[in-house]
Parts: structure tokens; C-alpha cells; sequence
């Protein structure tokens, strides 16, 4: 079975402050007091603004990156995209903090890029695997299962 995640995950807090005036915007608390925001197709069309989709990244709408820098200035802010097909595939990440890109684009194969932004955004493994693990990322198969949770 395979894995996709396409996401934004930040504080909480800043996550529902953001998205408040996005009706297609559904944020799911994760542990540590962080959030992910699903990027579904309907958010995904919402939020972007006709320029091509950001080098790199499957599902990152184009100039969504404009508004995620914005939305950093009172917390780092990361975007997330996983695509798993038994046990290969890859990750790509992003992540802004006070209106700058200060990780990435990151790509990889192998490794975990999406705990690596994770803990630019203070989340621990506090006794898991690692931050992916920790935060309860593997709860869902699927970007749109997550629309349960919020």
C-alpha cells in the first residue's frame, strides 16, 4: 500500500489564525502543538494563483509559496509532500521562517527530509523513531483521509 502526504504543518495556533478567511482550509492538530493543513484539490485551487506549480514539489501550488513566507512571520512555517510506493519514493520540503525560505527545496529518496523540517519547526522524536513518527504522520495513507481529523 502506498503513502502520500501533501501538506502544510506549522504551530497550531498560527494555522488556524492563517487559514480563517480560507473556507476550503481544514487544519488537523498533530502532537506538540503543531497542525497540518491537507493541501486537497479543492484548497490546492483556492490558494493558487495561475503561475506554474513550484519547481520541485508535486502539489505546491504556484505562488502558494508568496503566502506560506507570510504566514512565517510569527512561526517557522514547512511544506510537505511525500509519495511512498513499497518503500520507495521520495519527499520534498520547504520550510520559512520570519518571511525567508531557511530549508530547502529539499528533495530525497532516502532519509526523512519531512522530520528534518519538522524539527526546524521544534518538533522531537521524545522515544519515537524519529519527528515523522512522533507527530502521528503515518495515521493516514492518503492527503484527503486527514479531512477526518480537522
Amino acid at each position: 500500500m502506498g503513502y502520500a502526504l501533501e501538506a502544510v504543518v506549522a504551530a497550531e495556533p498560527l494555522l488556524r489564525a492563517a487559514t480563517a478567511d480560507l473556507p476550503d482550509a481544514h487544519v488537523v492538530p498533530l502532537a506538540q502543538g503543531l497542525a497540518l493543513l491537507p493541501m486537497t484539490d479543492d484548497l490546492h485551487d483556492a490558494v493558487m494563483d495561475g503561475t506554474p506549480a513550484h519547481p520541485g514539489f508535486r502539489k505546491l501550488p504556484g505562488g502558494f509559496h508568496h503566502t506560506l513566507a507570510t504566514w512565517s512571520a510569527t512561526g517557522p512555517v514547512a511544506y510537505v509532500e511525500a509519495d511512498i510506493w513499497g518503500g520507495t519514493g521520495d519527499q520534498s520540503v520547504a520550510v520559512w521562517t520570519r518571511g525567508a525560505l531557511t530549508l530547502g527545496p529539499l528533495t530525497a529518496p532516502t532519509g526523512s527530509p519531512i522530520s528534518l523540517a519538522l524539527r526546524h519547526l521544534g518538533a522531537h522524536a521524545d522515544g519515537h523513531h524519529d519527528e515523522f513518527d512522533a507527530l502521528g504522520l503515518g495515521r493516514h495513507r492518503r492527503t484527503e483521509a486527514w479531512l477526518k481529523d480537522a
